[in-house]
């Protein structure tokens, strides 16, 4: 065992709404323990920073998707990209956490040693060159997809002689001034674009193989606004919070329960912007309102565009690419001089780095659930993994708080390791639950890569964020399940298997 100390207590990985939350956290709640933080990009603001294209805005309000800590004052909750950026960076600024980011870092491989208690991470640099660095502790915010590598739906362009591009590498100087533009998809990218674009286009065809149930909402929040006038910030912060979470959690039990009611909801809501005779069939999917996310419409802008002539929404399976436009099976051509393949995300697990223990590849998928927070038998790491059916940051937030409490717990008893150990007695009595039930596409053709999920918690990555949040903040440390140790007990060990502390 090596007699010098890591270099840090805690990497955190990536820059966006999860590091720089668990960053903030630890500056509030665990002082006491230094951080870095790296991300590959050189700028922070993950997701936020990475797309570029026209339009980019939450699709959850920004009372939810702001942090606990730190209230949001714009006065439009649904919040365009720049926004958010502003809002992370005062909080990077202010809280002093931009001097602990390293920009243009790039995590490759993570092995945990047992008999040194440390991460042994191996880092990629801007300019290729290979660096390390050693941690207590490993805390994920790389987010859930492939920031290099968009999914590809292997379309043949065929014959078409326009612009083609994906969303998440949208051009800087890309001039659509009266173009005809088809964005291929039905989701929130797809919902964000198509208005955004259409006020300078020629025209821009939402070109949907399924329809998506779409949300109209108002982009600002006059509780909240008004909440304001009255009342100090960080409390009408925590009033509207509260509303929009119970609210958020009514609507999908809602749809769980009632599925019909809450189509019916949506569909009123459409007609009253679009007019009693608008095509219904392309906005009724042939599945249940939140068997995926909701598409929000903010101020009805989608709407907006198609009742002025200038978007719409066509439903139909696409047989060629010819040099004009985009050929469907039912004979029509849409025309197009720009293709726009918002088609979904790759999902990617643990930001693709190759995680080992001892040198011993460790394959996530084969891997528990634990709190939703950190995985079976893997000491010292944790990640974030957002809510399907609330916002990314309601996760976040409370995976956070339960760290800095762990990592707190670990100072104060002398312990290094922490680790969920589940015997492979106690995984043979679990039954297995998929909650990913969700259609989405990127999330069926990823389900593989995903680690596991029991039907009972801890060993779950549970989806009732009230609930979670109660266990995540109350619930002993010391469950039965967690075991905390040394560096110079796993050394004697010599390897063997971890057991339940009792």
């Amino acid at each position: 065992m090596l007699a010098t100390a890591p270099e840090v207590d805690v990497l955190i990985v990536g820059a966006g709404i999860s590091g720089i939350g668990m960053a903030a956290h630890m500056k509030m709640k665990s002082p006491h323990h230094s951080y870095a933080i790296v991300e590959q990009r050189d700028n922070l603001g993950g997701t936020w920073d990475l797309f570029r294209y026209p339009g980019i805005r939450s699709d959850s309000d920004m009372h939810t998707l702001g942090f606990d800590f730190e209230p949001w004052r714009h006065e439009k909750s649904i919040a365009d990209a720049p926004s958010i950026l502003e809002y992370l960076n005062r909080i990077a600024d202010e809280r002093g956490i931009r001097q602990h980011i390293r920009f243009g870092h790039k995590v490759i491989s993570a092995d945990f040693r047992d008999d040194e208690a440390r991460w042994h991470v191996e880092l990629e640099k801007s300019d290729g060159t290979r660096t390390r660095i050693t941690a207590n502790f490993l805390y994920l915010g790389s987010g859930y997809y492939d920031y290099d590598e968009p999914f590809d739906p292997g379309f043949d362009l065929g014959e078409f002689e326009g612009q083609v591009l994906h969303p998440q590498f949208w051009p800087e100087d890309l001039d659509y001034t009266g173009k005809r533009v088809v964005v291929i998809g039905s989701g929130a990218t797809a919902v964000t674009i198509v208005p955004s674009m259409a006020d300078k286009a020629a025209h821009v065809t939402m070109l949907q193989r399924t329809p998506t149930w779409m949300a109209s909402q108002p982009a600002k929040d006059w509780f909240a606004n008004t909440l304001r006038k009255f009342l100090p910030a960080g409390l009408a912060y925590r009033i509207t919070r509260f509303k929009n979470i119970r609210m958020q959690d009514f609507v999908f039990k809602t749809a769980r329960k009632k599925p019909e009611k809450v189509k019916d909801a949506l569909h009123k809501k459409i007609e009253k912007a679009l007019g009693p005779n608008y095509d219904k069939a392309s906005f009724t999917p042939p599945y249940d309102p939140w068997d995926q996310r909701l598409c929000l419409v903010p101020d009805d802008d989608l709407f907006a565009a198609m009742n002025a002539g200038k978007a719409a929404v066509v439903t139909g399976h696409i047989s060629k690419f010819e040099k004009g436009g985009v050929r469907l099976k039912s004979g029509e051509l849409i025309e197009a001089d720009i293709v726009v393949t918002a088609t979904g995300l790759k999902l990617a697990v643990a930001g693709k780095i190759a995680l080992s223990q001892n040198g011993v590849p460790t394959d996530l998928s084969q891997r528990f659930y634990y709190k939703g927070c950190m995985f079976s038998n893997l000491p010292n790491l944790a990640v974030v993994f957002g809510y399907l059916n609330a916002s990314w940051t309601l996760r976040a937030d409370i995976n956070s708080d339960y760290i800095c409490r762990l990592l707190n717990h670990m100072r104060k008893t002398g312990t290094t390791i922490a680790a969920p150990v589940l015997t492979p007695e106690a995984e043979a009595t679990l039954e297995e639950d998929d909650i990913f039930d969700f259609s989405s596409g990127y999330i069926q053709r990823g389900k593989h890569i995903m680690p596991k999920n029991a039907a009972e918690y801890p060993w779950r990555l549970n989806q009732e964020y009230v609930l979670d949040r109660k266990r995540m903040a109350s619930d002993p440390l010391d469950d039965g399940w967690l075991k905390f140790s040394n560096a110079s007990e796993e050394a004697g060990a010599a390897g063997g298997e971890l057991e339940a502390a009792e």
